[in-house]
């Protein structure tokens, strides 16, 4: 048989599952809840975006580094008219922490013709 056809061993990844705190009370105290479809940054691995309203036309987006990121939460998933389905998610971001909202827009001239 060929090299291309014989299995392979597979790299292992260990998933590291999040436990409900005992009370929410006190993540309320520490932490700071954000809701949205949350996505990889495509340049940096250690930062995650989070997208509020993903089928919005007008959509902004956070970005928070993975660390600050102590607990997630998982929502109902999203479907649009075309059945396309969104997974949510709400994250909980400690209070301190540096986060970023950004705001894409078209540049456009703003004078009526």
């Amino acid at each position: 048989m060929s090299d291309e056809t014989t299995p392979k061993d597979s790299a292992k990844f260990e998933i590291q599952a999040y436990k409900r705190p005992q009370n929410i009370r006190d993540l309320i105290k520490t932490h700071v809840p954000f809701s949205g479809a949350p996505q990889r940054h495509p340049y940096e691995p250690d930062k995650v975006i989070l997208i509020p309203d993903p089928f919005s036309t007008h959509t902004f987006y956070y970005e928070f580094e993975a660390e600050a990121i102590s607990y997630v939460e998982e929502l109902p998933s999203l479907v649009n008219f075309e059945g396309k389905t969104i997974s949510m998610a709400r994250i909980w971001v400690e209070k301190g922490s540096i986060g970023l909202r950004c705001s894409p827009f078209f540049v456009e001239d703003t004078a009526r013709k």
